[in-house]
């Protein structure tokens, strides 16, 4: 799955799950301050990836990311460790 494809994924999930508005949400676009997601938002976000991400995701990684791209890339990087 390329970066794109998971940005995309992302993009669906928040536009969707959490009626946030698709045009903000940008690879720079924080997670917390921008897209106004909180804790329990992050871990609906990170069930919601599962879904599509054959790996376990540990959460303490998660707890790392600020913005979207973060997330792309911790995602690209346990997809890319299969």
């Amino acid at each position: 799955m390329t970066k794109e494809e998971i940005l995309k994924r992302i993009q669906d999930i928040l536009s969707e799950q959490f009626q946030i508005d698709r045009s903000v949400i940008t690879p720079e676009a924080k997670l917390y301050d921008d897209l106004e997601l909180d804790s329990i938002d992050a871990v609906d976000l990170l069930v919601k990836m599962k879904e599509f991400i054959p790996v376990k995701i540990d959460p303490e990684l998660f707890k790392k990311v600020r913005t979207v791209q973060d997330v792309v890339d911790l995602l690209h990087q346990l997809i890319n460790k299969t």
